[in-house]
């Protein structure tokens, strides 16, 4: 009997969805041979989940679970934004983020291993839905947050999860942080603070709003303070403590938070299929792609 490698039932779940120990099994049942592995898989009725593996799935869920001081911000994809609005679907997804911010994997790969309330690990409940929704689903990413007693997490889910946006604050209220949140989902900063932005990603900046300015032919003496002008208002529009409130344009969130005694420590925004990209294909072509089958 072969001896069976860890490489081997990873590249057996990669290729096939399934979980850690039918993985497992199914090498051992083959002597080791992958092809004939994902043939026992096959027949024994995961070849669903194998079959859509290879879909971009660039739509889906996030969603946020808090246990205690621990937060879960996770994204989980599936093929169409159809699927998202599926019970199922949404459970899942639920559940997911919950045996996260229990359990605090370290990366996707320990995530899936997890047992949840049911009993079976976060893969094989995912392998199952694959077959039962008949779309792939993918658990892509997440993120883990831990707070003070003396802190607070604002809780932000947009259009029912295609955006999440978790603010951890200090003082305040969960109110003012999720106002906080709201405001990051509709505003989208890149970073927390002007101070937080890299020197290179300034720089770079700072060389093409030179160059617009020397461009527009304006005399040398006036483009310096142009410049200066334009990088700080570049920079309060990326910076969330900067940004004009979205509920309140008077005033900059940093005057939102004075005003209840907060501060804020992070924030954390996923959007769903952010990055990824999306096959386009038209109907016509679509049709096309079934009579080839």
């Amino acid at each position: 009997m072969a001896k069976i490698k860890a490489a081997q039932v990873k590249e057996l779940r990669d290729r096939t969805g399934v979980g850690m120990m039918d993985a497992k099994k199914a090498l051992v049942s083959a002597d080791g041979d992958m092809d004939q592995a994902i043939d026992i898989l096959r027949e024994k009725g995961v070849a669903t989940a194998a079959k859509k593996a290879d879909r971009i799935s660039a739509e889906g869920l996030s969603y946020i679970h808090v246990e205690g001081n621990t937060a879960a911000v996770v994204e989980v994809n599936s093929e169409t934004d159809y699927v998202a609005k599926n019970e199922q679907f949404q459970t899942l997804v639920k559940d997911i983020a919950k045996a996260i911010a229990i359990n605090k994997p370290a990366s996707v790969d320990e995530a899936k291993d997890l047992k949840m309330d049911d009993g079976e690990t976060i893969s094989d409940n995912i392998t199952s839905a694959i077959t039962t929704i008949g779309e792939n689903i993918t658990l892509r990413r997440f993120e883990l947050i831990e707070k003070e007693d003396n802190e607070v997490f604002g809780a932000y889910e947009h259009m029912g999860g295609s955006i999440s946006v978790l603010t951890l604050i200090e003082g305040g209220s969960e109110e003012v942080a999720r106002n906080v949140a709201m405001h990051i989902a509709a505003l989208n900063p890149q970073y927390l603070k002007r101070e937080d932005v890299p020197q290179e990603t300034r720089d770079h900046e700072l060389n093409i709003l030179s160059e617009q300015a020397k461009n527009e032919g304006k005399p040398e003496h006036i483009v310096e303070k142009m410049v200066e002008g334009r990088l700080n208002k570049w920079l309060a529009e990326i910076s969330l403590v900067d940004q004009p409130y979205v509920k309140d344009g008077d005033k900059t969130v940093q005057e939102y938070l004075n005003d209840h005694n907060a501060s804020i420590k992070s924030f954390t925004r996923l959007e769903v299929g952010e990055g990824i990209e999306k096959r386009e294909e038209d109907f016509a072509e679509e049709v096309r792609n079934q009579m080839n089958l």
